[in-house]
């Protein structure tokens, strides 16, 4: 099971480009703090937190379809494959029943995908506007594995964030963590520097 965002996708610098964004509209700055407040949140926690910062509360709707239209853009015209996501999706896949989980909506996750040349690579693809609570709840997980027919406690996610090892670990899975921040007491399994490691890919293709 694979997280998008930051892990197959590097589409966090893309979010940064639609939040920076969002941000200067009202005259605000966005900067490494700001940053580290919004990374791993799905699109409903991140609009609402928007809306406290910008003393907009009430006017979600409107901000999440203003982020939404800015992101989607970007990903379509700069999101680029994280080193060793094809590959490894490739060495994966016929091999094991494989799946994407992630805290973005479906609208988003399938520019991202598509834009990958990825949309047709998974057993199962599940989004955060599926499932009743997405990460750092086990939902988005769980519903993957009912969809490919697997027992979670026999499966693997692969994440960037700690809110998604939470919502892997709330699952019961294993996790490998490539964090996309600090990666000191990374709380993840196994932790690796990027799924281009060769091990993993060697891992992978022996299956």
């Amino acid at each position: 099971m694979f997280d998008c965002d930051g892990l197959l996708m590097d589409t966090e610098p893309c979010w940064t480009v639609a939040e920076t964004a969002v941000f200067a509209a009202r005259g605000l700055p966005y900067g490494l703090a700001e940053k580290a407040r919004f990374i791993g949140k799905s699109v409903p926690a991140t609009v609402a937190l928007m809306a406290e910062i910008f003393g907009e509360v009430g006017t979600e709707a409107a901000i999440e379809a203003e982020v939404l239209s800015t992101i989607e853009d970007v990903i379509a015209r700069e999101a680029q494959p994280m080193p060793g996501a094809l590959e490894l999706v490739a060495a994966l896949r016929g091999r094991l029943p494989i799946a994407v989980a992630s805290n973005s909506p479906r609208a988003v996750l399938d520019v991202a995908l598509a834009r990958a040349e990825l949309a047709d690579a998974f057993g199962a693809v599940v989004a955060a506007d599926e499932v009743a609570v997405p990460k750092p709840g086990p939902d988005l997980y769980l519903a993957a594995c009912e969809r490919l027919g697997v027992d979670a406690a026999r499966s693997l996610a692969f994440e960037d964030t700690t809110t998604g090892v939470a919502a892997a670990r709330a699952a019961g899975m294993a996790v490998v963590g490539v964090p996309s921040l600090d990666p000191a007491g990374f709380p993840a399994d196994v932790v690796l520097a990027s799924l281009a490691d060769p091990a993993v890919l060697a891992w992978a293709r022996s299956l």
